[in-house]
């Protein structure tokens, strides 16, 4: 099992440093973690490193596809909120 980076990454670096294992690679478009190399952080941290540090809602993923730092819980805007305001931008 390993995490994932998609396309929300803006590339901002802040998880490449902070992975143990130096699964994070600049890739183009975006970072990608080297599934080979990533243990998601277990026994090592209580908390996965990138996910820990991830300016950015919905960018890692886990195995099965959720997000680790999924909408909301960065900014703290709740999800029909931010819904709500998705659909009064013109």
């Amino acid at each position: 099992m390993a995490f994932s980076i998609n396309q929300h990454c803006v590339n901002c670096f802040a998880c490449e440093s902070v992975c143990p294992n130096q699964a994070i690679h600049e890739a183009k478009p975006h970072f990608i973690i080297e599934a080979k190399l990533c243990t998601e952080c277990n026994g090592e941290y209580d908390e996965p490193q990138c996910a820990s540090i991830c300016p950015i809602e919905g960018a890692i993923l886990d195995a099965s596809g959720e997000p680790l730092n999924p909408l909301g819980s960065l900014t703290g805007i709740p999800v029909e909120r931010l819904r709500q305001l998705a659909e009064a931008r013109p």
